[in-house]
């Protein structure tokens, strides 16, 4: 039964030819040959190169006959209305066949089929309803065919062929497969007539051969030829798709309402003005909300770039310019107006960008960049222009805006605080000296010292010797005489000091910023150099140079203002004072003592931070031994020092707050 087919399809193609040609009876015998090697050859592959899509479906069927013996066998069907479903339902019923279709194939089948087999009707079906075939082993699989996609030729950048004549006011255009958006601007560059387009069709490809016709009879055929209308609104010529023009005229209703609602998401608007609009979306592409909405009120727009993403927004009688603004929050898309057109694209599209002057009422603008968030600095160009207190930010409008709310929360009246600081420095010392000393000198030395209030007397040799010879005659006592240059010292001083000093600084800085106090002191001390110069004449030359060495008091106070009035101190006090020479020639000595605290205090309220104390007790003396420790006669042959110190500090502060 096989071949009886096969050769049935081959007699009817050869009839065809010999109708069409006078080729010979060995030709058509050749011919004949030859179709039977290429249906042989075929029958080995999966499909069959050169033939089309309903000669492919019969090849693929013919293969079949020894696994599926039923399509060979006839039928006979007369059917009225009745589902394809059905059909093939009992198709593979009656000749024991493996077959299904999808149920997403609804049609209906009106038809007498008398004698044929089952796989001519399947082959008939197939091309009477765009019907695919799919064989997976004994399986047939029916489908509905779906037409290859036409290859899309990648797009190459170029200038369209646009030529305007001014004069004549006539446009001429050569296109094929080029960018609507280089179209649309090569029209407005050379006619200086605004052509734009609505969102969704920045990445269409348009072809049109238009010669020498009135510019808007022009733009009129070249928009029906790419499947788009062109209007005039107010001098700008706008394409628009034919779809979205279909659905915004269903859906448009006279009171500015519109609603749809799909599996992607749901939409919902009432816009009677450009200052009473109401959005409710849900998970709605950006560009099909600004289009409806704009359209409705009829505002004009130009659209730089694609809108990509979808938003959710509710909002309820805003302005246009505030639902754009809150549209576009949290995207890479802003807008700005110029001449009542409403210009949206990338916030990095130069002509989208805006510069503004900002000026401080409240603080002052140095350093404020640091104090920006970087979510709100990114994309937008700051610069400090400390000459008028004002910052120069140039970006998008959107940007800027948001910019601009921050900068004037931050614009506030900086709180001023007065300090005042006392600062109180009591020192008390108390010193004891006794003994006698004696001893030899390089030269006689003089008589001289004071007895009161305080002993501190030396005894030459010459008045020794005087006293000597007093007491020399009584009876055997004779005890001589001293060298010339013998003397003896008699000490014995007490003192006692007091020092309070009291100083009262105040000092005033900004809120934050810190303000330092210093208080010095500074002495000097003599420093003597010997240099030696020449080896052979060798000349000694001696410098002298006074050298300073400097002591002070250092508060550094920086406070922080609470809401409530509180104040927080971070305080650090460092002090430093001379101490005695350890010779006349050597430099003074040095001591410092320094704290640093933290504290929180009411306003105007005061505090004490003291605790800088330093108490020094020292006791030293020298003398003869054995004869230094013995009572009473100890002070004739020792002396002693004794001295005990008391030093402390105390820092009262107390800070104001000043509006």
């Amino acid at each position: 039964m096989r071949e009886k087919g096969n050769i049935k399809e081959v007699t009817s193609a050869i009839s065809y030819t010999s109708e069409h040609s006078s080729i010979s009876h060995v030709g058509l015998q050749l011919l004949l040959g030859i179709a039977i090697v290429i249906l042989t050859i075929a029958s080995t592959h999966k499909t069959v190169h050169g033939q089309d899509r309903i000669a492919e479906i019969a090849v693929h069927l013919n293969q079949m006959d020894s696994i599926a013996p039923g399509l060979n066998e006839e039928v006979s069907f007369t059917v009225s209305n009745v589902p394809i479903q059905e059909l093939i339902r009992n198709l593979a019923k009656l000749n024991q066949l493996n077959i299904t279709i999808d149920p997403a194939i609804h049609e209906d089948v009106t038809n007498n089929f008398a004698e044929v087999q089952a796989k001519e009707l399947i082959i008939f079906l197939c091309k009477q309803y765009s019907l695919s075939l799919d064989i997976t082993g004994s399986i047939i699989s029916l489908s509905k065919y779906e037409p290859p996609q036409e290859p899309i030729l990648p797009y190459v950048s170029r200038k369209p062929k646009i030529v305007y004549n001014p004069d004549k006011n006539t446009l001429s255009m050569d296109l094929k497969y080029d960018s609507l958006y280089l179209v649309a601007k090569e029209i407005t560059t050379q006619s200086g007539k605004n052509v734009i387009f609505t969102p969704g069709l920045q990445d269409k490809r348009v072809s049109a051969y238009i010669d020498s016709s009135p510019f808007d009879l022009s733009l009129e055929k070249f928009a029906l030829a790419n499947d788009m209308e062109v209007s005039n609104d107010e001098g700008f010529y706008i394409l628009r798709n034919k779809d979205i023009i279909a659905n915004t005229k269903k859906s448009n209703s006279r009171n500015g309402k519109s609603s749809s609602s799909n599996q992607e998401g749901f939409f919902d608007f009432t816009a009677t003005n450009s200052s009473n609009i109401s959005v409710a979306a849900t998970n709605v592409s950006i560009g099909d909300i600004l289009a409806a909405v704009s359209n409705e009120i009829g505002i004009n727009y130009y659209i730089y770039s694609k809108l990509d993403g979808n938003r959710s927004i509710q909002v309820t009688n805003i302005g246009y310019k505030d639902f754009l603004e809150k549209l576009l929050s949290g995207s890479s898309y802003t807008f700005k107006v110029v001449n009542d057109i409403y210009l949206i694209g990338d916030r990095n599209i130069e002509k989208l960008r805006l510069t503004k002057v900002i000026q401080l009422k409240s603080r002052t603008v140095v350093d404020i960049t640091a104090a920006i968030p970087s979510k709100l600095s990114e994309g937008v160009e700051i610069s400090e222009f400390p000459d008028l207190n004002s910052l120069i930010i140039c970006g998008s409008s959107q940007a800027i805006t948001e910019l601009e709310a921050f900068i004037a929360d931050i614009d506030k009246v900086v709180p001023m605080v007065l300090i005042e600081v006392m600062i109180v420095d009591s020192r008390s010392n108390y010193s004891i000296s006794t003994g006698i000393s004696a001893g030899l000198s390089d030269a006689p030395v003089a008589t001289g010292g004071t007895l009161l209030p305080g002993v501190d007397f030396t005894l030459s040799s010459e008045s020794i010797n005087n006293l000597i010879g007093s007491f020399n005659g009584f009876g055997w006592f004779n005890m001589g005489k001293v060298s010339p240059n013998f003397y003896v010292s008699m000490k014995a001083l007490e003192s006692n000091g007091l020092i309070k000093v009291r100083s009262t600084p105040k000092l005033s800085t900004l809120n934050g910023h810190e303000a330092t106090i210093s208080i010095g002191n500074t002495e000097y001390y003599l420093e003597e150099t010997n240099s030696v110069v020449g080896t052979q004449n060798p000349q000694n030359i001696q410098s002298q140079h006074y050298k300073p060495v400097k002591v002070d008091f250092t508060l550094k106070i920086n406070p922080i203002v609470s809401g409530n009035e509180q104040i927080t101190l971070d305080i650090v006090v460092e002090q430093s004072d001379f101490t005695s020479r350890i010779s006349k020639e050597a430099p003074p000595g040095n001591i410092s003592r320094s704290f640093t605290s933290l504290i929180r205090i009411k306003n105007e309220e005061m505090i004490l931070l003291g605790g800088l104390e330093e108490k020094k007790v020292s006791e030293s003396s020298s003398g003869i031994p054995v004869l230094s420790r013995i009572p009473i006669i100890k002070w004739l042959f020792s002396s002693r020092t004794k001295e005990n110190s008391f030093d402390k500090l105390n820092v009262f502060i107390k800070p104001t707050i000043i509006y």
